[in-house]
């Protein structure tokens, strides 16, 4: 079976050290902001899905709370497990994939960490895997980019500079996706990587949710959770229920 751009670009040394500005203290506002909306029990379940080196579930644990962090990302995961400990565990796992049933009170998915898949049945098969991995009761949170705001501002072509690697980036949408190209030299080897991210609305992810089981009790635009506006949003965060 042919590997997906995710599974090389998500592994790669290289996706790190382009993004090493991510910032933790943006993660960690979202996180507070999630917390004091959602109000969970101190001893409750996270899952956090597709959860890349941990941030967001070492700082939720941080907050008393039983985590369980989920990545395709064998290198992500590896990393991210030098940080486990009684209630803070880390696994290599596809999120098209079952995990655990009824077990979490919330799952989250944030930071655009969905739409790599090709067909609409992929993604909704995911989120039914969400689903199933939460209590009756249980809350699902998932943070994608408002495509419509990317688009109208897409940066077409930039170059960054980061620990001496210089990164070419060409973005461009096409094929109902939204895709960067990542072209740079590192020791005199050339490389190359893609990432392809679905365009999905506000509509989208309401059919689809609604197809996997979910109901939306929440829609809010930036990591302040303000109301989102298919405009101006920075973020579109939704909260769901199990239906």
């Amino acid at each position: 079976m042919q590997r997906k751009w995710f599974q090389y670009w998500f592994n790669s040394p290289y996706y790190h050290i382009l993004y090493s500005q991510r910032n933790d203290e943006e993660a960690e506002f979202l996180i507070d902001n999630l917390s004091a909306y959602l109000t969970p029990k101190p001893d409750s379940r996270i899952l956090d899905i597709a959860c890349g080196r941990g941030r967001h579930s070492i700082y939720l644990n941080k907050k008393g709370y039983d985590v369980t962090g989920i990545d395709l990302s064998e290198q992500s995961i590896k990393y991210a497990q030098q940080f486990e400990q009684k209630n803070l565990h880390f696994f290599v796992h596809d999120m098209r994939k079952l995990f655990y049933i009824n077990y979490f009170d919330i799952a989250f998915n944030l930071f655009t960490s969905f739409g790599y898949f090709e067909t609409e049945k992929e993604h909704v098969n995911a989120l039914k895997s969400f689903r199933k991995t939460l209590k009756t009761d249980g809350t699902f949170v998932i943070d994608y980019f408002n495509t419509q705001k990317i688009i109208k501002n897409l940066t077409h072509q930039e170059i960054k500079t980061i620990d001496g690697i210089e990164f070419h980036l060409k973005k461009f949408v096409a094929d109902g996706k939204i895709i960067k190209h990542i072209n740079f030299e590192h020791k005199s080897k050339s490389y190359a990587f893609e990432e392809r991210v679905q365009a999905f609305s506000l509509d989208d992810f309401e059919r689809m949710l609604a197809k996997s089981g979910f109901i939306i009790t929440e829609k809010f635009g930036n990591y302040s959770l303000e109301t989102f506006n298919e405009i101006n949003s920075e973020r579109l965060i939704l909260v769901c229920k199990k239906v």
